[in-house]
């Protein structure tokens, strides 16, 4: 009996369930709460010596040049364009003609009016005399209406292209040449004489007296109804414009010499713009055109840096 005694108590101590228990006792509660974590100590920060970044500047492209955005407007349009623009104050102006007009030179058509009555007007000047009644009659339907006939009877009191020569020379024109004859339609000018017209009709550089440009533009602004196209396309501030339109199918080839001029107000600004077409296919086609280039051209002098 005692051996066996003794082999069971070995049994019992060599067991797994013996071996579980001591390990349960060895992981009793323990009596004291652990440390606690320690604090680290405040830091203050460095301040960086590394050179502040400065983004990149951002660069605002420039707008489009007139020769592009003409061009674009033109299209596929045949024929030859010019276009020039000023502000009045002298500001800015810019020029650009494209086609296969070598000379820069248009058919003034109906526009060469504003320079016959600016021509007669110096010579009442010159004379120290006023307009008759009669010229003055001539005069608003020349240029309210764009008679011919009453165009002709001026062309003929001013002396014709010797005189309107003799005019221009004074008002600052250097390539306008009278058309022969009794043509006056067939004038030959260039996109800036007609701003250094518009200059001596609207500004006070000019040898036209206040009273002259007065009457003269008191009449572009008074043209009839269905002669309020063109240029007057660039007119933004409703306040009133000043033109002078000029139309002629040539009878050799049956296209169209369209031309504008005139003074108009865009965003604040006071513009003198001229715009001169010959070889247009459509009369109104040409007439849209023109009154698109004459307010691009403005857009594009406006969005420029004064000088």
């Amino acid at each position: 009996m005692a051996a066996i005694a003794a082999l069971t108590l070995a049994t019992i101590v060599h067991s797994p369930a013996a071996s579980t228990a001591r390990v349960s006792v060895g992981d009793a509660k323990p009596t004291s709460r652990p440390p606690a974590p320690a604090t680290p100590a405040p830091t203050t920060p460095v301040p960086s010596t590394a050179a502040p970044t400065t983004p990149p500047a951002t660069t605002t492209p420039p707008p489009p040049s007139l020769p592009k955005i003409i061009d674009a407007l033109a299209g596929s349009h045949t024929g030859s364009l010019s276009v020039a623009v000023a502000e009045l104050d002298g500001s800015r102006s810019d020029a650009y003609a494209r086609g296969d007009n070598d000379d820069g030179t248009f058919d003034t058509a109906s526009i060469v009016k504003v320079d016959i009555l600016a021509a007669l007007l110096l010579r009442a000047q010159r004379e120290g005399t006023s307009l008759s009644g009669r010229e003055r009659d001539l005069a608003t339907d020349m240029i309210e209406a764009s008679d011919n006939d009453a165009a002709l009877a001026l062309w003929e009191d001013i002396g014709g292209a010797a005189g309107l020569h003799t005019a221009n020379k004074k008002l600052g024109l250097r390539h306008t040449t009278g058309g022969p004859g009794d043509l006056w339609g067939l004038t030959q000018t260039t996109a800036p004489d007609q701003i250094a017209l518009l200059r001596a009709v609207f500004t006070t550089h000019s040898a036209l007296t206040a009273a002259s440009r007065s009457y003269l533009t008191g009449l572009m602004k008074s043209v009839e109804s269905g002669q309020r196209w063109g240029v007057s396309a660039a007119d933004s501030d409703g306040s009133g414009y000043a033109i002078k339109n000029g139309w002629l199918q040539r009878s050799a080839t049956g296209l169209w010499d369209i031309n504008s001029i005139g003074e108009v107000r865009y965003q604040g600004h006071t513009l003198l713009i001229s715009v001169l077409s010959e070889g247009q296919y459509s009369e109104q086609g040409a007439i849209d055109l023109v009154q698109r280039v004459a307010l691009a051209a403005a857009k594009t002098l406006v969005a420029e840096p004064a000088k």
